[in-house]
């Protein structure tokens, strides 16, 4: 049996540090430009509130802030639970290094009942993972290398070729690399995978970064189980560009056509 730790396990680790504390270090696998990839950071504050003994139920909701850079090295999380209903617990995180805060976020768990369902948006109409040629050779932030793309619309622009894009939709297959199977924790920052859309109506280089992020789990451990390992269907675009921000939504899709996550993010952009 293989005991290596998957690497987005060893970049998301934690230590107990003390009452409603926990530490852990960046991972260089997940480097992005600058400071850690947007995603593993989401999936480690999550991964706190996950680990944390007074956890009740599994995660609903989460909104990262990304308050300022994240530098290389370790960090300290403090997770606690602000307040537990009967359907719904709510959480209160933070990750400082220096004693300054880098990120804040807030998180809601539950546990789910059986009801009504139904989505209203369609799963799209697109050929299988297995159909879809694997993006190689893409020279770009150290943690693109540790996912399979697959994509079948939307690619990253050439900034040689001038004009503006006439859409920001991207859509893709996409899993850990190595595989992985799913969780909360893989699903949050895969929800961060995108890159910002003003790259794909405007193919030129500009400063870009991610300010906030909501996700919003659709599916319970039962669903991601069921996925396992598979690519998961990723479409992301943007609705507005204008005055130095824009929105940028995404769904994530298991292959069997259940939606998993959908996510909203507000993007800095210079410009």
């Amino acid at each position: 049996m293989n005991t290596r730790a998957h690497p987005f396990d060893a970049a998301i680790g934690l230590a107990v540090d003390g009452h409603d504390a926990f530490v852990g270090e960046t991972n260089p696998g997940y480097a992005n430009r600058i400071g850690p990839y947007g995603g593993v950071t989401a999936a480690t504050l999550l991964n706190a509130a996950w680990l944390h003994p007074a956890r009740a139920g599994e995660p609903l909701a989460l909104t990262v802030n990304y308050a300022g850079a994240l530098a290389d090295g370790r960090f300290r999380i403090v997770a606690r639970p602000v307040r537990t209903n009967r359907a719904t617990q709510h959480w209160s995180i933070e990750l400082l290094q220096a004693d300054a805060v880098a990120a804040s976020a807030t998180a809601v768990f539950g546990t789910r009942r059986d009801t009504w369902s139904s989505t209203e948006i369609a799963f799209p109409s697109v050929p299988a993972a297995a159909a879809v040629k694997r993006l190689s050779g893409y020279d770009g932030p150290a943690f693109i290398g540790r996912y399979e793309f697959r994509e079948i619309r939307g690619g990253f622009p050439d900034f040689s070729k001038p004009g503006d894009g006439t859409d920001s939709e991207t859509c893709l297959w996409a899993r850990d690399d190595p595989p992985r199977p799913i969780d909360f924790m893989s699903l949050a920052a895969i929800c961060d995978l995108f890159y910002p859309r003003i790259y794909r109506r405007r193919p030129r280089w500009t400063a870009a970064s991610t300010v906030t992020l909501t996700t919003y789990f659709h599916a319970d451990s039962t669903a991601l189980a069921r996925q396992s390992d598979c690519h998961v269907l990723g479409v992301a675009r943007a609705a507005r560009f204008g005055n130095g921000y824009s929105d940028q939504s995404a769904e994530i899709w298991a292959d069997d056509g259940t939606l998993l996550a959908t996510s909203f993010q507000l993007v800095y952009f210079k410009d």
